[in-house]
């Protein structure tokens, strides 16, 4: 198995005022055969599908989160929890006890992707499952069992008597690996730092990986969980509205190429027309809508797609203080001045950074009509942008 830690892929602006050629080549469409998702809302697609239209609230219950004696000050009021999760649901007990949060997000999320893909994990009928990779957007791994660790070796007595078998979840690739181990995948295994762009470079890193022929399937998709650490951090930072919430969990999607899948006659949930990223080195100023546009023209142009035939965008920037509007307008203007109908996941699922972009593919998925051409977006703080541009397909 090839283990990979990497930062998101970054490009130089495109001006603004640089019209398109026209001549990008056209990429191969990826098709998204299964998915697995675990989110505030509940367990699977369905649950998230309810609560975007309002049919169920998603869980505020900080009580459904399980904090330990060096967590006394608790959990901000304004959090977005992913309801009675008990990973020995999803995978049995056996050596689950020494597994963080977020790993454990990521092996429930694959879980229920391989239930739904099949055949079951041990069963070696369909041989592509040895092969596939994990690309994961995580963009600091766990950050309460990086902060426990450190703190136990200031508490403990010396020297140093700290948990070894707590040790590996404070690695950012810990949850990649997991998955791979637990579901025996032996190739490409990646993990995308890039902030609340994280999933959405993840999906542009395995798009490459399946263009140059490295992989022929991969798990592609973005985790986080909730904590103390990261939740008070939002709430101190001043990036989020005021009283918008945090949240976490995971999202997980099998991908390959279309025309494999059509011919394996597996059913095609959705279909990748391009994925893009660039870089806006100006961060919250202006230059970041015209980077996103530049963006998405880029993206629609290599998906061959018109403006006019996109429906529906799902915004990654909602909450996110100084952004939203701007990436508003980024969409606005590569959609020629149009307006089209927004998802705005987070509302449901909070503040959930590295699975930002894996929740909102997921909504595209949840709520749009088969046929119907939508955009996934993103903005980071760090400058980051992202797009995909996705037809949903008969599959869903």
């Amino acid at each position: 198995m090839t283990s990979s830690t990497a930062t998101a892929p970054s490009a130089t602006p495109t001006p603004a005022t640089a019209p398109s050629a026209g001549t990008l080549p056209r990429v191969r469409p990826l098709a998204i055969t299964a998915l697995g998702v675990i989110s505030p809302a509940g367990v699977g697609l369905d649950a998230l599908a309810d609560a975007l239209r309002g049919a169920t609230e998603p869980c505020s219950d900080p009580a459904e989160l399980p904090l330990g004696p060096s967590e006394p000050d608790g959990l901000p009021d304004n959090i977005r929890v992913v309801p009675e999760f008990r990973l020995a649901d999803h995978v049995g007990r056996k050596r689950t006890r020494h597994l963080d949060r977020t790993t454990g997000l990521g092996l429930a999320a694959c879980a229920l992707l391989r239930t739904a893909a099949g055949p079951p994990v041990g069963d070696d009928t369909d041989p592509a499952w040895n092969t596939t990779g994990v690309v994961l957007g995580s963009t600091s791994g766990s950050v309460r069992s990086s902060s426990e660790f450190a703190r136990d070796t200031h508490v403990h007595d010396r020297p140093f008597l700290v948990d070894a078998a707590a040790f590996p979840n404070t690695v950012m690739n810990s949850c990649t690996g997991q998955i791979a181990i637990w579901n025996g995948l032996h190739g490409i295994n990646a993990t995308l730092s890039g902030g609340t762009t994280a999933a959405l470079a993840a999906f542009r890193y395995a798009r490459n990986a399946l263009d140059r022929g490295h992989a022929e399937r991969l798990l592609v998709g973005g985790v986080e969980e909730l904590c103390p650490q990261t939740a008070w951090g939002w709430a101190a930072s001043g990036a989020l509205a005021q009283g918008f919430p945090v949240g976490e969990g995971c999202a997980l999607f099998a991908v390959q190429d279309a025309e494999a899948a059509r011919r394996e006659g597996a059913p095609v949930l959705a279909e990748l027309l391009a994925s893009e990223t660039a870089f806006s080195p100006e961060g919250v100023r202006p230059g970041v809508t015209s980077v996103l546009a530049g963006c998405v023209t880029r993206a629609l142009e290599r998906a061959g797609v018109d403006p006019a035939e996109v429906g529906t965008v799902s915004l990654g920037a909602t909450g996110l203080v100084g952004f939203e509007e701007a990436e508003r307008r980024a969409v606005r203007r590569a959609l020629g001045g149009r307006t089209v109908t927004e998802l705005r996941v987070k509302e449901v699922t909070g503040e959930a950074y590295s699975a930002d972009g894996a929740f909102q593919l997921a909504a595209v998925l949840a709520r749009t009509a088969p046929g119907q051409l939508s955009l996934v977006t993103g903005i980071g703080q760090d400058g980051h942008v992202a797009c995909l541009v996705v037809r949903t397909g008969e599959g869903t």
